[in-house]
């Protein structure tokens, strides 16, 4: 603004000089027509004398005379326009510089609120200045605090890890949830015309969760009086606890995965007890269901995909790797749900082989590399659309086989972190290593799946690098039915015999370890033979029971629930954290 108002102050100098210097130019002109004039006249004087003198040249003399006339009444004519240009001109000159004042004023006053808003902002910059100084202090000391609080964080998330296992070990490697199902409209449907004669409505509640830890179920038999009885277990879930509760305590097991535990969950029951609905959620394709209503009804391995790749992302040092394989156990024989035979058709047939070291393998099975929950899911979806189903009288989309998503997590662990917590577990066998340079590049770490193991290849002792290998085993058993209810004949009713007998060699291995037998039956089935290390080793397993409440499935619910007692009396050997390769010792 100031510089502005400078600038209009000189045009206005300039344009009064301009004007002044034209009024000059015009009074000079004036000065010279009067004198112009002035000589005119003695001209004229001499005229007459000439025509005096000389009458031949009258004529001529009184011509020049009248022309002489003219020429003074033009100049008259052309000093009054002058003299009324140089009075317009005074004039403008006067608006001009009245206007000239005016604007001077304006600038003088704008030039004040300028320079006043100027020292304001000059006083305001140096305000801000010292809160800058003093804000930069703070932020010193904020990070000095956050320094020694991220050294406290540490101490206390070894004390976490430390306090977290301890606390799932104090409530069982083996823990029993057992999750009683809502009534739903199959329940009202028998094929049987004697159970509908009877007084007592086939749909009638008879299994109740008192609370959070015992079931309680009035069984009734024609001719016997009724009577009550309970099961406890660890957990006890009512028809009205949400998909999100049941996960939420089995979420932990997901962090004992990430400090090097292995983790086995598993859901046991009869068909149509929900245990897909569990694992899995509903049948978004066949159900008509909101996108929305589908993320509160997800399962456990959904959920457990997103919590575990969370987790992930919080610690991002870990230079983690996750692999994923998808197996099912139909009629006892194993197919490999991620693998194509030679025509293209996925679901090659594998067997189960126990190693040297008495672990459960599954050679040539195919281990997907994933990073993301979504692609997790993906192939753990496409995997389903191959898991054979058939409708009974008791389940229309009844699963004729058992299902297991195996996830083996690969991690750096820093060498100071893994000892604090090493230092009080029992070490174990299984080891991988890998090179600082490719940990450095962001590369993935090598590793080759159980069913493609290789020699470790030696590698110098500067690089090699710390880390641990754990596996989470999701099991989504195939249903126990009674046959005459299911109504099955032919193929599936093969299929049935061998649910039953896979599921009997199940209740069979946990009977033989809850009396410490020599002998475990684990090669009785395939499915105890590929789950010999979640069930017999020291993985922490979980395993939830889905139970219907009504009293026409009473006989198939209290097997379920006995299967859970039977798996709480097994006492096995303490969970272990993975161990890891240092310079070629384990350590």
């Amino acid at each position: 603004m100031p510089a502005k108002g400078l600038h209009w102050g000189l045009v206005t100098d300039q344009r009064i000089r301009q004007l002044q210097t034209q009024v000059r130019a015009k009074e000079e002109r004036i000065v010279e027509l009067e004198t112009e004039n002035a000589v005119l006249h003695l001209k004229l004087a001499k005229y007459h004398g000439i025509i005096e003198r000389s009458n031949s040249k009258a004529m001529q003399l009184f011509s020049l005379y009248n022309e002489q006339q003219h020429l003074r009444r033009n100049t008259y004519s052309n000093l009054t326009q002058i003299y009324q240009a140089v009075q317009k001109i005074k004039q403008e000159l006067k608006d001009f510089q009245s206007f000239s004042c005016l604007l001077m004023r304006n600038f003088q006053h704008q030039y004040q609120d300028c320079l006043s808003q100027i020292v304001d902002g000059v006083r305001g910059t140096q305000l801000k200045n010292e809160n800058l100084q003093l804000f930069r202090a703070k932020a010193v000391d904020l990070e000095q605090s956050l320094q020694e609080i991220n050294e406290l964080y540490q101490v206390e998330k070894q004390k976490r890890k430390a306090l977290h296992n301890n606390l799932v070990e104090l409530r069982g490697n083996i823990r029993v949830h057992c999750r009683i199902r809502p009534l739903l409209p199959f329940d009202d449907e028998s094929g049987d015309p004697v159970f509908d004669n009877r007084s007592r409505s086939l749909s009638e509640k008879v299994v109740h969760a008192t609370d959070d830890e015992t079931v309680l179920v009035k069984c009734s038999r024609p001719g016997h009086p009724l009577f009550n009885k309970t099961f406890q277990f660890e957990r006890v879930y009512s028809p009205l606890e949400s998909q999100k509760i049941v996960f939420g305590d089995v979420c932990p097991l997901l962090t004992s995965l990430l400090d090097g535990y292995n983790v086995c969950i598993m859901t046991y029951g009869q068909t149509g007890s929900g245990k897909s609905y569990t694992m899995l959620g509903p049948h978004s394709e066949s159900d008509s269901i909101s996108p929305s209503e589908v993320d509160q009804e997800m399962g456990i391995i959904p959920r457990a995909a997103g919590e575990l790749f969370r987790l992930l992302s919080e610690n991002p040092i870990v230079n983690p790797r996750v692999e994923v394989s998808v197996v099912e156990i139909y009629n006892n024989e194993l197919f490999d749900l991620l693998a194509k035979d030679s025509s293209g058709i996925f679901g090659v047939k594998r067997d189960v082989i126990t190693t040297k070291e008495g672990k459960s393998n599954v050679p040539l099975l195919i281990y997907e590399l994933v990073e993301s929950p979504t692609e997790l899911m993906k192939f753990i979806n496409k995997s389903l659309q191959l898991r054979v189903k058939h409708p009974t009288l008791v389940h229309a989309d009844s699963s004729r086989s058992h299902l297991v998503v195996t996830v083996t997590l690969t991690l750096s662990v820093p060498f100071d972190n893994f000892t604090d917590q090493q230092s009080s577990q029992q070490p174990c066998k299984e080891i991988l290593c890998t090179t600082p340079q490719k940990v450095m590049k962001g590369e993935k770490p090598s590793f080759s799946p159980r069913g493609l193991s290789a020699a470790p290849i030696p590698l110098d002792s500067t690089e090699q690098q710390k880390q641990i290998q754990t596996k989470l085993q999701l099991v989504d058993l195939a249903g126990s039915e009674c046959i005459g209810m299911s109504g099955v004949t032919g193929t599936n009713l093969r299929e049935t015999s061998f649910i039953n007998r896979s599921l009997a060699a199940l209740a069979d291995v946990l009977g033989a370890l809850s009396v410490h037998r020599g002998h475990i039956p684990y090669r009785n089935s395939k499915l105890t033979h590929l789950l010999q290390d979640s069930i017999g080793g020291d993985a922490k397993l979980l395993v939830m029971l889905c139970v219907s409440p009504c009293q026409k499935y009473l006989a198939e619910t209290l097997q379920s629930l006995g299967f859970g007692n039977r798996a709480r009396q097994v006492q096995r050997v303490q969970a272990k954290r993975r161990n890891v390769l240092v310079s070629g010792k384990s350590k």
